[in-house]
C-alpha cells in the first residue's frame, strides 16, 4: 500500500470517518486490494457495524491472517456483534495466544464466554426440538403455511394498529426486495400470515419462557409483528423497523427484528438465523436490550412461536403494572 493513502486511511480513522475509508478503498479493483488494504477495509466495517461485510473480507485473506492476532481480533470483533459467540471466542482465543495479555482480547474474552456457553445451550435445545418435530411428524407442518391462520380471530383491530403497523397487500417484487433489504429470506410461514394482514397487532401478545428476561419470570410480550412494508412505522422496512434497530440501536447482526416490545424498544422478537444461515429457516428468540442484548431461545421457528403465543390474562401481570 502506497504510504500516503496509509496515512490518510489513518487519519480518517482517527476523526471517525469510517465511510470515507470504505469509499476510498472500493474505488481500488478487488484484485489490487492488499493484505493490509482489506484489513483496513474490515476494520471500517466493523466501526459502521457492517460486520457481516467485515467477515467476508477478513475470510478473503484467510489463510495470511491466520497467525496475525489483529486478524483474529477484528474476525473476533465481528463475531461478537452478530451473536455469533462461539466463532467469536475461538477467534479472540486464537488472538490471546497469538499475543498474550492484550488488554482489548481479554476483556472480549471475559464477556464472549458465557455468550458462548449460552450460544452452544440454545444450539442443543433447537436441535433436539427440530429432531422431535421431525419424529413426530410435525416438521413439515411447521415449516410451510398451514392455511391455519383466522384474520377475524387473530388480529385485534385498532386506530393505533392502522396508524403504526398494517399495511397494504404486497406482492412477489416486494418480498423480494425486502429480502435483499435485510440480507435474509422470509419464512413461508411469516408471509402467510401477512397474506391474512400485511402486519399489525395480535389479540395474544405474551408469549412463556423457561428463563427469566427483564420483563418477567416466566415470559415477554410483544405490542406487534411487523409486515412486508416501508409505509407504515413499524414495518420491516419503515423508520422503526428491523434495520432501524440494528443499526442504530445496538441489537445483534443475528437476523430479523420482526416484534416490537411493549419496553419501547428497550427489548424485541427477532428471526435467529444463526444456526440455518440466510437461506434457511429461522429461529425465534427475545433479546434484550437492558441484559447487555442477553438472546433468550423462544421457538423453532415462526409459526412455532405464532402457535405459542397466549392470552395477557394467562399471566398474573398485577406486579408488572405496578412496577411499571
Amino acid at each position: 500500500m502506497e504510504r500516503e493513502l496509509l496515512e490518510q486511511l489513518n487519519k480518517w480513522h482517527e476523526q471517525d470517518q469510517f465511510r470515507l475509508i470504505i469509499e476510498r478503498i472500493q474505488q481500488i479493483p478487488e484484485s489490487e486490494r492488499d493484505y493490509e488494504l482489506i484489513g483496513q477495509l474490515s476494520r471500517a466495517y466493523n466501526n459502521e457495524g457492517r460486520y457481516r461485510e467485515a467477515v467476508q473480507q477478513l475470510l478473503s485473506v484467510h489463510e495470511q491472517g491466520a497467525r496475525d492476532p489483529l486478524w483474529q481480533y477484528r474476525l473476533g470483533y465481528a463475531y461478537y456483534h452478530m451473536a455469533m459467540y462461539e466463532q467469536a471466542l475461538k477467534a479472540f482465543e486464537m488472538a490471546n495466544e497469538l499475543l498474550p495479555h492484550d488488554e482489548s482480547t481479554i476483556e472480549f474474552l471475559e464477556w464472549t464466554r458465557p455468550k458462548a456457553e449460552k450460544m452452544q445451550q440454545d444450539r442443543q435445545r433447537h436441535q433436539e426440538i427440530l429432531l422431535e418435530l421431525e419424529h413426530s411428524g410435525r416438521l413439515n407442518n411447521l415449516r410451510a403455511a398451514s392455511g391455519s391462520y383466522d384474520p377475524v380471530s387473530f388480529w385485534e383491530q385498532s386506530e393505533y394498529a392502522l396508524e403504526s403497523y398494517v399495511s397494504p397487500p404486497f406482492d412477489e417484487e416486494m418480498i423480494q426486495t425486502m429480502e435483499q433489504e435485510l440480507g435474509y429470506k422470509l419464512p413461508a410461514s411469516y408471509i402467510h400470515l401477512m397474506n391474512t394482514q400485511n402486519g399489525g397487532i395480535p389479540a395474544h401478545t405474551v408469549f412463556p419462557t423457561k428463563e427469566a428476561t427483564s420483563w418477567a419470570e416466566d415470559h415477554i410480550a410483544i405490542t406487534g409483528i411487523m409486515g412486508i412494508a416501508r409505509d407504515k412505522s413499524n414495518t420491516l422496512g419503515g423508520e422503526f423497523g428491523s434495520r432501524f434497530m440494528i443499526e442504530d440501536w445496538g441489537y445483534p447482526e443475528l437476523g430479523i427484528v420482526i416484534c416490537d416490545c411493549p419496553s419501547a424498544g428497550h427489548d424485541v422478537v427477532m428471526l435467529d438465523y444463526r444456526f440455518c444461515g440466510p437461506e434457511g429457516e429461522p429461529a425465534v428468540v427475545h433479546v434484550d436490550q437492558e441484559d447487555d442484548y442477553e438472546i433468550t431461545y423462544l421457538a423453532p421457528n415462526f409459526e412455532a412461536f405464532i402457535r405459542g403465543l397466549v392470552d395477557a390474562d394467562t399471566f398474573d401481570l398485577s406486579d408488572e403494572e405496578d412496577e411499571d
